[in-house]
């Protein structure tokens, strides 16, 4: 009997849902930027490894991806936006993702 592979609740991101860096909020440019640059980061969480289990990402070892806030004008919290990148150097990512629904939904961001 062949085994089965895991289903899978969702879906990685499609190669065709991509969004540009310009086409983003400019909040969301200003946390590409600070990636880039390794931080300040204005929240603690920034940086932190982010386990993708919810699946949408393509499937990567435990730690190459991170997630980073993306501020929300007029929440009194970190929000439902972020950026999401992967690589073996942090401020070098192979990828990066925007989610404004947090995680429920990714686009690749393209330059």
């Amino acid at each position: 009997v062949a085994a089965m592979a895991p289903a899978q609740a969702r879906t990685p991101v499609a190669d065709d849902a991509v969004v540009a860096l310009a086409a983003l909020p400019t909040e969301a440019r200003e946390t590409e930027q600070l990636i880039r640059r390794n931080g300040p980061f204005p929240y603690a969480k920034d940086g932190a490894v982010f386990g993708n289990r919810e699946r949408q990402l393509p499937r990567q070892d435990r730690g190459f991806y991170r997630e980073y806030t993306v501020k929300t004008p007029g929440s009194t919290g970190r929000g439902a936006r972020r950026i999401v990148c992967g690589g073996r150097e942090v401020a070098a990512p192979e990828a990066c993702y925007y989610t404004g629904d947090h995680y429920a939904s990714f686009k690749r961001i393209v330059q």
